[in-house]
């Protein structure tokens, strides 16, 4: 039998633990800030896809570069 990662409760601490994962969820934070503003400016929700992809373009490396060196 192989052995594979922790499960239940253990292996759900691990992925929380992860900076991997946080830095995940900081960005996802920040996408969805971003799309809350731009929907506000056009009247009406853009929609995520839109929102990653215009913070992208626009946001994500300053926004690293920041995050970064805090």
């Amino acid at each position: 039998m192989i052995n594979g990662p922790p499960r239940g409760a253990d292996s759900t601490e691990l992925v929380n633990n992860s900076a991997l994962y946080n830095e995940f969820l900081a960005e996802r934070r920040e996408i969805l800030r971003h799309k809350w503003i731009e929907s506000e400016k056009a009247g009406y929700d853009i929609g995520f896809e839109r929102a990653l992809i215009d913070w992208v373009v626009k946001y994500r490396s300053t926004w690293r570069e920041k995050r970064y060196r805090s």
